[in-house]
C-alpha cells in the first residue's frame, strides 16, 4: 500500500464510508503524500550543494517507474517541473484528483466498498464503507506502538506520522476505525484527552530525529507545502460558496 492509501484508510469511517476530512484537503495531502513516496523510493529530493545551485528545490534521482499509475505520474510531473518547489508541485498533482482516484482503486481491489446514495434525495453522494481492514488494523496497530507505547518509527511511518501530524488528524484518524480504533472508549473526556495526547505526540514525532537528515527536510517541506495549499484552498472554497 502507498502512504497516500494508508491515509486515506485512516481518514474514511470504516461503517459510514464517509471522509472525516473536507475533500479539497484531501487532495492536497494525497499530492503531498504522493511526493513523500518518492523520496522515500529514492526518486525525488530536495536539492543540495551539488546540484547546480538549485538548494531547496525538488530533483529527480532516478526516473525509473515504479509500477503504480499515481506514483508514476506523479514522477512525470516532478520530471516536467524539476527545480520547482513543493509549494509549485503540490496544487498540480492535487488537480489530477489522486485521493479520489485511490479511493476508487482500493474499492476495485475489495478494501472498500462503493455506496452511490444522494442527498435529500437530489444531491449525488458516494460513501465508502470498509470491506477488508485486515491492513488498516495493522497500520493503527503500528501507529498505536509509536503514538501511545513511545516506539521509534521507521521513516514510511515517520512520514506518514508527519503528514497526520501536519493536519492535527493523528488522534482522529486512531480513532475512526470504530472499535478497532483502539483510542476510542466509553468515556467522551478521556477519548478526547488521548486524541489530544495523540495530536501532541504526533508532532514530536514529525519534529525528531528518526530518519536521514535529508529526508526529514525534503518531507518538511512537501507537509508545509501541502498545509499552505489545503488551507488556501479550503479558504477559497468558504468565500466563493458565501
Amino acid at each position: 500500500m502507498l502512504i497516500l492509501e494508508d491515509y486515506l484508510l485512516l481518514t474514511l469511517d470504516d461503517e459510514t464510508g464517509k471522509t472525516v476530512v473536507d475533500a479539497t484537503h484531501r487532495e492536497q495531502v494525497a499530492a503531498g503524500a504522493l511526493l513523500v513516496e518518492l523520496a522515500l523510493l529514492g526518486r525525488a529530493d530536495l536539492a543540495g550543494d551539488g546540484d547546480g545551485g538549485r538548494i531547496g528545490r525538488i530533483v529527480v534521482r532516478d526516473t525509473t517507474v515504479t509500477g503504480n499509475d499515481l506514483l508514476d505520474e506523479a514522477l512525470d510531473v516532478v520530471r516536467s517541473k524539476e527545480g520547482s518547489k513543493p509549494k509549485t508541485l503540490v496544487p498540480l498533482l492535487a488537480k489530477r484528483r489522486p485521493a479520489e482516484r485511490a479511493v476508487a482503486a482500493l474499492a476495485g481491489r475489495g478494501v472498500l466498498r462503493r455506496e452511490a446514495g444522494r442527498i435529500l434525495g437530489i444531491f449525488p453522494t458516494t460513501r465508502w464503507p470498509a470491506v477488508d481492514t485486515r491492513h488498516e488494523d495493522a497500520v493503527r496497530r503500528l501507529l498505536w506502538r509509536v503514538l501511545v507505547d513511545g516506539e521509534r518509527p521507521d521513516e514510511r511511518t515517520a512520514a506518514l506520522v508527519g503528514i497526520l501530524a501536519a493536519s492535527g488528524q493523528a488522534g482522529q484518524a486512531l480513532a475512526a476505525g470504530g472499535a478497532r480504533g483502539a483510542v476510542v472508549d466509553g468515556d467522551e473526556r478521556r477519548t478526547l484527552r488521548r486524541r489530544t495526547a495523540v495530536d501532541r505526540r504526533a508532532k514530536e514525532v514529525a519534529a525528531g530525529s528518526w530518519g536521514s537528515a535529508a529526508l526529514k527536510a525534503y518531507l518538511d517541506e512537501v507537509v508545509a507545502a501541502t498545509v499552505v495549499g489545503a488551507t488556501v484552498a479550503a479558504t477559497t472554497a468558504a468565500v466563493t460558496s458565501g
